[in-house]
């Protein structure tokens, strides 16, 4: 009998330097795509795929993350007397109920892998999932929602996958691939970051995970990897032949959104898929072309 998966893992505590000055108070996780913080594009995603119980792991400094789903009594009242129904209707939309939202710290910056075993007596014994935030997948069909429909038929573990150009290899982790079937490949190794001449495929990971709860003993572990961290991969990799483990390329575009120029792309793509914004977003965009080829 395949475990549903019920929780997921946010790892929200990084700095965000690469978006300074303006994450210098701000989680970068706040940082808006057209009109959603990018955790509430996570959380949606992760709603959407039947989940109902979400943890942060965070730093210091990173309240506003629990504000932006918690119940603000003064812009309630505010928006009640101007009898703004619609904009009360979008925050009740978002709110987290009592209890869904579960918040622990990680005291240093060690890895993703010692983020997510800060979180595991919250995870338990149970299968759950991880999302980086900072990878906005917009699909028609949510991408972890597509990843949990193949979990409930194969169990184990799945990794979102995507092709990655050679040259780009040493900055992800990529799959030594062993049986592929198109949507789902079978995962026979994994390496964090390898130089483009030894990376074993061009599959890459990206920021979706279903996964046993065996990983924390291996993450217990707390073995120093690729940058001097505790890298996910190290541990993902000692789980494989103990149960399915698979890489599974969904569909969808991916926008690195910790980058900034993926975050433009991403403000961009969303503002012309957005359904009222869309015809002033290409009226923009034609603007601003006219003008470089002036």
């Amino acid at each position: 009998m395949i475990t549903p998966i019920r929780k997921v893992i946010f790892p929200v505590a990084g700095l965000g330097t690469r978006f300074l000055p303006a994450t210098k108070v701000m989680p970068k996780e706040m940082l808006p795509v057209v009109d959603k913080p990018l955790i509430q594009y996570a959380i949606e995603e992760a709603k959407a795929a039947g989940i109902d119980q979400f943890i942060f792991v965070t730093s210091r400094g990173k309240e506003m993350l629990e504000d932006h789903f918690d119940y603000a009594p003064e812009l309630v009242q505010t928006l009640m007397k101007r009898n703004k129904k619609a904009e009360l209707e979008l925050l009740e939309s978002f709110n987290l109920a009592p209890g869904q939202l579960m918040v622990v710290r990680q005291p240093e910056p060690k890895g993703l892998g010692h983020a997510i075993w800060c979180a595991r007596h919250l995870v338990g014994n149970e299968p759950f999932a991880i999302m980086l935030p900072d990878d906005l997948v917009h699909a028609d069909v949510p991408c972890l929602k597509q990843m949990v429909d193949v979990y409930n038929e194969i169990g184990g573990n799945i990794v979102a996958v995507v092709d990655v150009p050679r040259e780009q290899t040493n900055r992800y982790g990529i799959l030594k691939l062993g049986q592929d079937k198109g949507k789902i490949v079978e995962v026979a190794g994994l390496v964090e970051k390898p130089k483009p001449e030894d990376a074993p495929s061009t599959l890459s990971i990206i920021g979706r995970y279903i996964l046993q709860p065996q990983l924390f003993r291996y993450l217990e572990q707390h073995e120093i990897g690729a940058g001097g961290e505790i890298q996910i991969t190290d541990s993902l990799e000692k789980m494989i032949g103990q149960s399915p483990f698979h890489g599974y390329r969904y569909t969808g575009m991916r926008y690195d959104c910790g980058d900034k120029a993926g975050f433009l792309e991403a403000t961009i793509a969303l503002a012309l898929a957005h359904p009222q914004l869309s015809h002033k977003a290409q009226d923009i965009i034609r603007r601003a072309a006219a003008k470089l080829e002036v």
